[in-house]
């Protein structure tokens, strides 16, 4: 169980979260929900909780001030989209929806729907490219794939139940294409292992040979995903 506060000497909000597992106060600041979380153990009180904070005020900050600044989805802003850059580009006169034109994000109709209308491509385009991927990578290890759905979860980058639904990450459409590729390997090879155990990876492997490089490539710049749109 889990509270938002505002503390007065934040430009963050804090999420206080109490723990049974939990030993001892611990702080850390999340930059996928770019706020700070607070692990309270079971016997330590919220009190107690607040002078931790109080006392570690500036470690957060820092860390704050660190995280890549967020970028709306505006016009002239630069969104990766398979790992590229594309300049989002308003086409006010065009009837085409939202394209992909060289590196441009093109965007047709009035402006003011420009914001929502590049979101709506950007999770098309994911849930598009998925299913193009996932369904042979089944059918490879013997499984089949229920249902894709596409939303945008602030703790993994995709999902897998024994119903055989995979729930993937938009924000895998900003990686590079090996990225998104080995993500929907991932959350495939859990058709067959529901763990992580060594049989699991070798199924990774099965469907994704190189697994090294696009975890380092998540570790290194996954949470700057989150600050498009």
């Amino acid at each position: 169980m889990s509270d938002r506060i505002l503390h007065p000497g934040l430009p963050a909000p804090v999420i206080v979260r109490r723990s049974k597992q939990a030993r001892r106060l611990s702080l850390r600041v999340n930059a996928t929900l770019r706020a700070a979380t607070l692990v309270l153990p079971q016997r330590v009180s919220h009190r107690a909780g607040m002078e931790f904070l109080n006392d570690h005020l500036d470690w957060i900050k820092e860390r704050l001030d660190a995280l890549p600044a967020a970028l709306p989805f505006r016009e002239g802003a630069s969104v990766p989209f398979l790992g590229r850059p594309h300049r989002i580009t308003p086409a006010p006169g065009a009837r085409r929806g939202v394209w992909i034109e060289e590196d441009a994000i093109m965007v047709s109709g009035p402006v003011e729907f420009l914001p929502r209308r590049v979101a709506d491509f950007l999770k098309r385009e994911a849930k598009e490219r998925i299913w193009r991927l996932a369904p042979p990578m089944a059918q490879t290890i013997g499984k089949d794939v229920n249902k894709v759905r596409i939303g945008d979860p602030k703790s993994r980058w995709g999902s897998c139940n024994s119903k055989g639904t995979l729930a993937f990450s938009w924000r895998l459409v900003l990686a590079p294409e090996e990225i998104l590729a080995y993500v929907v390997a991932h959350e495939v090879a859990h058709l067959r292992e529901m763990n992580h155990s060594a049989a699991f990876w070798d199924w990774v492997r099965v469907l994704h040979p190189d697994i090294e490089t696009p975890r380092r490539w998540l570790k290194t710049n996954g949470a700057g995903l989150y600050r498009y749109g």
